[in-house]
């Protein structure tokens, strides 16, 4: 089966391959013969019905420095293609936002993996909320009172934008920390949109868990590990990854997040589990898969292609 596909990401140039999973993705679209091109999102046109990019024929070699060949621009009705990966990274603003009503234009007769709608209605902070009884408390707003009375039923708390990423401005306030409210200001000021109060659970030094789920089904996990002089775990933040296994309690996790992962067309989701408790659900664009295979765990890259083709047959 050779597909047409196309891939819209940021600009491939800036990747780290080593820990990238579009990359791991568009090698093994390579390897299995695929035509691939490529196109960054601000390329996108909407001229009446029809939604069109320039798009670059591209090729890909895991080598740093020459991970990348790209042909000359062509203006393409993305309709024609069989799948495009939606593969831009957060922040989850309006311009992402914009992107996924372009895409929902031609999905699923082009299948955009993920599903341009459920992207927009599912941010990894709040469809996690649809599961609060798998979660540590938590509240979601930016009322000064709300988060007084948390503080002072929970002890220990992390505050994080609802719409941040790769551990950006997470920062954990012990019960009696003085900077709460520089800090409540500072949020204030920089975030239009309420934030994350989650509790703190200490046993973060241990790891954060990404958990990758295919189709709803477990694809491999690896657990990142912060700093010892860092709250964050996250591997773009010094984060080590480190090999491990499923508890029966991240088993229960799964399970319960399959049917609706499924029904929501999101193909490629990463779970992230502290000490037990689920934390986000990140579907815009996951990462973790070289780091899994990279440790000897399963090629999460081949699982998330046998599907798409299952699903283009």
């Amino acid at each position: 089966m050779s597909l047409k596909i196309a891939v819209q990401m940021d600009p491939i140039e800036r990747i780290n391959i080593r820990g990238d999973s579009t990359f791991a993705l568009l090698l093994e679209a390579q390897r299995r013969k695929h035509t691939i091109a490529y196109y960054t999102p601000d390329r996108l046109a909407l001229t009446g019905t029809k939604l069109v990019a320039a798009v670059q024929p591209l090729s890909v070699l895991d080598k740093e420095g020459e991970h990348f060949a790209l042909g000359a621009a062509t203006r393409t009705d993305l309709s024609t293609f069989d799948v495009i990966l939606l593969r831009q990274d957060p922040p989850f603003d309006l311009a992402y936002v914009t992107t996924t009503h372009l895409l929902e234009r031609i999905h699923p007769k082009t299948l955009v993996v993920n599903d341009p709608h459920s992207v927009r209605n599912a941010p990894e902070k709040l469809f996690v909320m649809e599961f609060s009884d798998l979660m540590p408390p938590t509240l979601i707003t930016r009322d000064l009172t709300e988060i007084k009375a948390f503080r002072a039923e929970h002890g220990d708390i992390v505050m994080k934008p609802l719409y941040g990423r790769g551990g950006e401005a997470v920062f954990r306030l012990a019960q009696e920390d003085l900077n709460f409210g520089s800090l409540f200001d500072l949020f204030t000021a920089t975030f239009r949109e309420a934030w994350v109060v989650q509790k703190f659970l200490p046993a973060v030094k241990h790891g954060d868990k990404r958990i990758i789920l295919v189709d709803g089904e477990f694809g491999g996990a690896v657990n990142r590990v912060p700093a010892p002089d860092d709250l964050r775990s996250n591997m773009v933040r010094g984060g080590t990854p480190k090999e491990t296994d499923l508890t029966p309690r991240e088993r229960e996790i799964c399970a319960r997040l399959a049917k609706p992962l499924r029904e929501r067309g999101l193909i490629f989701v990463g779970i992230d589990v502290i000490d037990g408790f689920l934390t986000e659900i990140n579907v815009t664009s996951p990462t973790g898969i070289r780091a899994i295979k990279g440790l000897g765990g399963p090629d999460v890259a081949a699982m998330i292609w046998d599907v798409i083709e299952a699903k283009r047959r």
